[in-house]
């Protein structure tokens, strides 16, 4: 196995562990690849979910951008139910399972198609 395949079953184990759900690993593989490099950087694969900024950048970067979502407060709430769901106190929340996290909540799974 490579280092991304570790990286996906880590984030598989966390989305089981963590946030209680069965990952569907087709998306979850979709999505880690959809990171790109980032993945493989410590600071970038992980979401600050106490710095505002960062939280504007994954509203930015990745629900309007990457999956077309329109701008609103639903987005930000979104976001922070993720975040409650993998666990506020949780010191590393993989960008990929944030990532993956917002994609279903959205229902656009078939950005990734």
């Amino acid at each position: 196995m490579g280092k991304r395949d570790d990286l996906i079953a880590k984030y598989a184990e966390d989305l089981r562990s963590k946030c209680g759900m069965e990952p569907d690993m087709d998306l979850l593989t979709k999505v880690t690849i959809g990171c790109g490099p980032a993945i493989y950087n410590d600071d970038a694969s992980t979401v600050a979910a106490t710095q505002p900024e960062e939280l504007e950048t994954v509203k930015n970067n990745f629900l309007i951008k990457k999956l077309a979502l329109s701008d609103g407060p639903e987005l930000m709430e979104a976001i922070n139910s993720v975040i409650d769901t993998y666990g506020r106190s949780e010191r590393n929340k993989y960008r990929a399972v944030v990532y993956y996290m917002l994609t279903k909540h959205f229902g656009k799974e078939s950005i990734y198609g």
